[in-house]
């Protein structure tokens, strides 16, 4: 079976060669493609049927998508690839290494978890961010806030505010960054649903109720203002390293202080830590209350230090627009984030129980 592989690898790479010396035509996909079919045949020649056939349905799609996925990758940076490796590095080499246990008298700082949690939010991230490079969508104002809300909904809401201060149409400014609240949360409901679905299942009704005023609120000044430019989207990919050490250490402290104050002070606790935490970033929080569940906290109580990280979050972007912005930008701001936590709060309360 080698030999055979080998000498047929030979032959067709040579006559390859001359045909696309020939033709001027240089290109490897002919070659990668044969020598695909003569393995994927080998395997179904040594039993592997099935296999061999899923490799080939495989095979076949991939190359008739070739030219789609040419100009998909032309359009991705130097620095998008070295994310990409950054990641497989993190993945592959960094997290097999550290030591699955807790290393702290509460039992809140386990290092394997502290950066699988890191590269889990950042893979998040990035695939959003990749999604928004490929699709081309990088102007107008709504794009802008949400392609941006993917990285930080606080960066977003800072940059909607200045150019709300440099002149910008406030209002339609202020609805954009009520889309980035809905997708701050949207971004937290999956991460949740990945890692505790069944805590997913409690908080849904209440995440999905702040969304949903969010986006209203947030599409109804859009719409009516009928605005056409927009603000250029200065996002960046989440894969460099001096962010992401500082999420992993803020994520690090953010879990020994639960498990610290759920140790001394009870579980309701962690609902403190994690609205203290979530005002600087929901995602340390959020994955801080996380881990706690059916160890410390019941889901019941980490339901609630999502919601109150959810909702400090949201709180705090209000007193940076406040504190950065004109007042005709954070009034109806503040009036939407307050309507949200008051919804979503009456409708945990109500399903809560069940």
């Amino acid at each position: 079976m080698v030999a055979g592989f080998l000498g047929f690898a030979a032959v067709f790479a040579f006559y390859k060669a001359r045909e696309a010396a020939h033709d001027e035509d240089f290109s490897v996909t002919s070659v990668a493609a044969a020598l695909c079919v003569f393995a994927l045949g080998a395997l179904a020649v040594a039993g592997e049927v099935q296999a061999a056939a899923g490799g080939g349905a495989a095979l076949a799609a991939l190359l008739a998508s070739r030219e789609v996925l040419h100009e998909l990758l032309k359009r991705l940076t130097w620095e998008e690839v070295r994310s990409a490796l950054t990641l497989a590095v993190m993945t592959a080499i960094i997290l097999p290494v550290l030591p699955n246990r807790a290393i702290d008298p509460w039992g809140g700082l386990n290092p394997h978890e502290v950066w699988f949690f890191t590269v889990l939010t950042a893979t998040i991230s990035y695939l959003g961010y990749i999604a928004v490079r490929l699709l081309g969508a990088t102007r107008g104002l709504i794009v802008s806030a949400v392609s941006g809300a993917l990285v930080s909904s606080t960066s977003v809401t800072l940059a909607l505010g200045r150019d709300a201060s440099l002149g910008g149409s406030p209002y339609p400014l202020a609805g954009a960054a009520t889309l980035a609240a809905t997708v701050s949360i949207g971004r937290v409901c999956v991460v949740i649903g990945l890692i505790k679905p069944q805590l997913f299942l409690m908080i849904g009704p209440a995440a999905f109720t702040a969304m949903l005023v969010f986006s209203l609120c947030g599409a109804l000044p859009l719409i009516r203002s009928h605005r056409a430019g927009g603000i250029a989207s200065t996002i960046r990919s989440p894969f460099e390293i001096g962010p992401l050490l500082l999420f992993a250490l803020l994520f690090a402290v953010a879990a020994t202080g639960n498990a610290a104050l759920a140790h001394y002070s009870g579980a309701q606790g962690i609902v403190v830590a994690a609205a203290v935490s979530g005002a600087v970033d929901v995602d340390v929080a959020v994955l801080g209350a996380l881990r706690l569940v059916g160890s410390a906290a019941t889901v019941e109580i980490v339901g609630q230090a999502v919601l109150a990280a959810i909702m400090s979050n949201a709180l705090f972007r209000v007193v940076l627009a406040i504190a950065w912005s004109p007042i005709r930008f954070w009034v109806p701001l503040l009036l939407v984030t307050l309507l949200s936590i008051a919804a979503s709060g009456f409708v945990f309360f109500i399903f809560a129980p069940l």
